[in-house]
């Protein structure tokens, strides 16, 4: 069987989300620390490895539904390029490679990466289609990423790291279900069914709410007094517009270009958000590193 179609199946851009795990060492300082980089490493290959195996599984069980779907119908499992035994085989495969590096090598918390495991199960078999719900448990999952970065490697997270995260995952959790909601008005066939209890303007709002929620809490993140004890700067606020303008052309892409669905295709496909996030990141290291 083609390897390449097997290695489409576990879906590898979708590894990009898994950087989440770093924002701990970014922002604790801890990046000079072998011993917590080789967990951090480890965690992020932990997750790859699992999110994979949740990936294959969903398809699993939604590949006949897949197969009405203009887009989804090319996934490997809907399209009958990838055999549902070598797909049970793989995604088993990813799952206990997964689960071994996360109990050995990813830090002393190994129960985020169970909490994920279970959390995505209960995802995949129905709460996908429990509105608003569906797009939390989304944002739980980047929140046991950052969980995963910061207390399962001994950084205590910051309460803004986690409001941050938590603001901008709903952010784009929402605007997917947007842009899955401008899918369906072009192509009913195959589209989610919790989509029944969303209405364009009703997400409008709460994408709304989550991108100010997101701007608000790193603006007053950047500028307070324990962030600036902490990092010894008070030039963190210069990164705000990269934040700002990060949003504002993902919600441009999302109702002037029709993207949004997928963060990860739409960071590494968009040469303006790719700029935003390249420069608040160089800019955030030289600040934190003391270079500016």
């Amino acid at each position: 069987m083609n390897l390449l179609r097997l290695l489409r199946l576990l879906r590898p851009h979708q590894w990009l989300k898994n950087g989440f795990v770093f924002i701990g060492l970014l922002f604790g300082h801890a990046w000079n620390d072998p011993h917590k980089l080789s967990q951090a490493l480890a965690a992020f290959v932990a997750f790859c490895l699992l999110a994979s195996a949740v990936y294959v599984m969903n398809d699993l069980i939604d590949r006949e539904q897949d197969r009405r779907h203009p887009k989804k119908k090319l996934r490997p499992l809907a399209a009958g390029t990838v055999s549902v035994r070598a797909a049970v085989v793989l995604g088993a495969l990813c799952l206990i490679a997964g689960g071994v590096i996360a109990v050995r090598y990813a830090g002393s918390a190994p129960w985020l990466f169970l909490a994920y495991v279970v959390m995505n199960l209960g995802y995949c078999f129905g709460l996908k289609h429990v509105v608003i719900l569906d797009v939390f448990i989304i944002a739980a999952g980047f929140m046991l990423r950052i969980l995963a970065g910061t207390l399962g490697i001994d950084i205590a997270p910051s309460h803004w790291l986690l409001l941050c995260g938590l603001m901008v995952t709903l952010f784009l959790g929402f605007a997917k279900r947007r842009a899955e909601l401008n899918a369906l008005l072009q192509e009913s066939a195959g589209h989610r069914r919790v989509l029944e209890h969303y209405t364009a303007a009703m997400l409008d709002q709460f994408i709304t709410i989550a991108a100010a929620g997101t701007i608000i809490s790193y603006s007053l993140y950047t500028v307070s007094a324990e962030t600036v004890a902490l990092h010894g700067t008070r030039g963190l606020m210069v990164t705000i517009p990269f934040v700002v303008y990060g949003i504002l052309r993902y919600l441009w892409r999302l109702h002037r270009q029709g993207g949004g669905g997928d963060p990860a295709q739409e960071l590494l496909g968009d040469p303006h958000l790719l700029t935003a996030a390249a420069g608040w990141l160089v800019v955030v290291l030289a600040l934190l590193s003391g270079a500016l």
